[in-house]
């Protein structure tokens, strides 16, 4: 299984805020954001991403999940789910969680692998991310 890094630059594309009155400063949060991807392994080294999840936070500590998809210039896509934990710390939004591949298409069709990554919001639309992790493609297990 092949292991990498890499670094996301990203800003949100969509999101709602819904804010509830059960307890003070509780939101619950659909946000979509896309961003520019750089990456130790050529296969997803530029690839687009696009993520969307949905965060339930009460006074900026929560936790948020989703999809995420990296698509390459020829149009083929990894796809996974993802799942984090979002605090406020001296008022900077920081995230820690898990992510893992789930299907894809072209030549990532049958790609399974996962990883951690940390990531901080740079301003209320922007977000860095750092990740790293392992896959392995059908191809590559049916050739061992």
């Amino acid at each position: 299984m092949p292991n990498f890094t890499g670094h996301l630059k990203g800003r949100t594309t969509v999101q709602t805020i819904i804010c509830l009155n059960d307890t003070p400063e509780h939101e619950l949060i659909l946000r979509e954001s896309s961003a520019s991807q750089s990456c130790s392994d050529d296969r997803f080294n530029k690839a687009k991403h696009t993520s969307c999840g949905t965060a339930d936070l009460i006074r900026g500590h929560g936790r948020q999940e989703g999809y995420f998809m990296n698509e390459d210039a020829n149009g083929d896509c990894a796809c996974g789910t993802f799942e984090c934990k979002v605090a406020t710390v001296s008022g900077q939004v920081v995230m820690e969680g898990n992510w893992k591949y789930t299907h894809g298409t072209g030549q990532f069709t049958g790609i399974t692998g996962n990883g951690t990554f940390r990531g901080r919001m740079t301003s209320p639309t922007e977000s860095e991310t750092s990740y790293e992790g392992r896959y392995e493609l059908k191809a590559e297990t049916k050739a061992a």
